[in-house]
């Protein structure tokens, strides 16, 4: 290799560090400058009772919610049954500033009856959301939610029998619908009834 050509590749290879540097640091100051996850947003759905709701339907109280669907074998129901636990565990008072949302990845069969006959089992108090396909779709994008339809082999494209991949987070979110903390799909209902409890007394 002649040295002409070592330092062309010198050269390129140091623009190419300093502007991946440059990104770094710019990404550094916005994560800084906001302070928080990127997290959560504006949506409008429908409840298990048929009225259409909006994120501020929920301003001034803390939202804790989970995205799922009904059909779900087994995480979604054990999340669930977590977070309804864990509010029963907590001082009555703190707790009924927390309102536990389950929100549907999957409105083609969550219907609000199909909502209606679910959400109950988990919390007297436990709101189920669902929509359209376009609502639903935005309201996961908003709180990074991944989820696809898992169709079984040898199954048509348009049936009824499929499950749903997803993300299985619990979110935390403040009186202000600003993102507080997550928890991880597995988190025992008195750890997630401590950590709500000291958020909402860190928040007030």
């Amino acid at each position: 290799m002649s040295k002409k050509t070592l330092l062309a590749i010198l050269a390129i290879a140091l623009v190419l560090g300093i502007g991946l540097t440059y990104r770094l640091m710019m990404m550094g100051s916005e994560t800084q400058s906001s302070g928080a996850a990127a997290i959560g947003g504006p949506f409008e759905l429908v409840n298990q009772n048929g009225d259409t709701v909006t994120q501020q339907d929920y301003a001034g109280k803390y939202m804790l919610i989970y995205f799922g669907y009904t059909f779900c074998p087994d995480v979604c129901p054990t999340e669930l049954q977590v977070m309804g636990t864990a509010l029963d565990m907590m001082p009555e008072d703190t707790a009924a500033e927390v309102t536990p949302i389950f929100i549907s990845i999957d409105p083609e069969r969550d219907t609000i009856g199909a909502l209606g006959a679910y959400v109950p089992h988990f919390h007297d108090r436990m709101v189920g959301l669902t929509g359209t396909v376009a609502q639903t779709s935005e309201a996961a994008k908003a709180y990074r939610i991944y989820y696809a339809k898992s169709i079984p082999e040898g199954e048509p494209e348009d049936t009824d029998s499929y499950l749903m991949d997803h993300s299985s987070f619990v979110y935390l979110m403040g009186r202000d619908g600003e993102f507080i903390r997550h928890f991880n799909y597995g988190t025992a209902p008195e750890d997630m009834a401590k950590g709500i409890t000291e958020a909402v007394k860190s928040n007030g």
